[in-house]
């Protein structure tokens, strides 16, 4: 699986073809990199309508591989070094978008199951029937 970084894209574009092959991550842009097991400051962050342009350090264009097999540190490590884009990726866990900060160690197919099981999971109560 890989996603195609170009000069005509935006952040949302971006986004959108992330999301799309993984519902329950999230891949956010923001102006500092940071280092991996850290998290971007929400100051930085780069609103979606950001063209790609405008952001890169690097004016490369091509395929990045975004396989269930990688981590969130080595994608997030590819995009800088090989684009220019600080990115971070999130992932849901119920009704919140988390940075993958303790979890950058995880592959992207391991963390979107824990998205998608953290949606569906339900608190009960100690005693309380589970059905």
């Amino acid at each position: 699986m890989e996603i195609y970084i170009s000069e005509d894209a935006t952040i949302a574009t971006l986004q959108h073809e992330f999301q799309e092959a993984y519902p329950y991550l999230k891949l956010e842009c923001y102006r500092q990199p940071h280092s991996e097991g850290q998290a971007c400051a929400m100051a930085d962050k780069l609103p979606s309508a950001t063209p790609i342009e405008d952001i890169r350090m690097i004016h490369n264009f091509g395929w990045l591989d975004i396989g269930h097999h990688r981590t969130a540190a080595a994608v997030e490590h590819d995009f800088f070094h090989k684009y220019g884009l600080s990115v971070q990726i999130l992932r849901k866990s119920g009704d919140l978008w988390l940075q993958t900060t303790v979890t950058d160690n995880w592959t992207l197919g391991q963390m979107n199951e824990e998205g998608q099981l953290a949606e569906k999971n339900i608190f009960y109560y100690p005693g309380e029937p589970v059905e």
